[in-house]
């Protein structure tokens, strides 16, 4: 069986793979979730939209930035993605 850190690992390598763009330090693991029956492991990633030049002040740091987030499924036992979704935030 796939562990959650190996499972996290395969959803960010996918991501990466389709939005060559992004880099592993923009990626942040948001949720896991192993489903019930076990067959899959469900891996909330974010990262950001777009990034934000701040002005040069001392709140430069804290600007926010709008991100996306994608659920994957990936499968428990051999590691493949399923798939990809678009997650909204309520």
């Amino acid at each position: 069986m796939v562990d959650v850190q190996q499972a996290a690992a395969t959803a960010t390598d996918y991501l990466i793979n389709l939005y060559p763009q992004l880099t592993l330090l923009d990626v942040q693991l948001e949720e896991v979730e192993l489903t019930e029956d076990e067959k899959y492991w469900l891996i909330t990633l974010s990262y950001p939209l777009l990034k934000v030049s701040a002005p040069s002040t001392s709140l430069a740091g804290f600007m926010p930035f709008k991100k996306d987030y994608k659920v994957f499924k990936i499968e428990s036992d051999a590691g493949r993605v399923r798939s990809m979704k678009i997650r909204k935030l309520d």
